[in-house]
């Protein structure tokens, strides 16, 4: 029997259709941008910024109807958000 080993979601290729995804709604990115406090002329600047993928992962996963229209209209499989965020987590603080 061969297994295949689980594919890794690419976080930034990710981002970049969540972007797409929120943007391709006008009510859905209005509410983006008001719940973030984010300017639609700020996100192409912010984008690479450290966290802001993170931000945006948790903000998708954190709204489960948000979650599956995305997951519906692109293919990807809802887990995929929650491993992407696992890739881009920070390492548990040791003491």
């Amino acid at each position: 029997m061969v297994f295949k080993k689980p594919i890794r979601p690419d976080p930034e290729a990710l981002v970049a259709a969540l972007l797409v995804f929120l943007a391709a709604d006008e009510e859905r990115f209005s509410r983006f941008l008001a719940l973030t406090g984010l300017l639609a002329g700020d996100l192409r600047g912010l984008a690479s910024t450290p966290g802001f993928a993170e931000s945006l992962l948790d903000y998708v996963s954190s709204d489960e109807t948000l979650l599956c229209a995305f997951a519906e209209d692109t293919g990807h499989n809802p887990r995929e958000i929650e491993a992407a965020r696992l890739a881009l987590a920070p390492p548990p603080f040791e003491f």
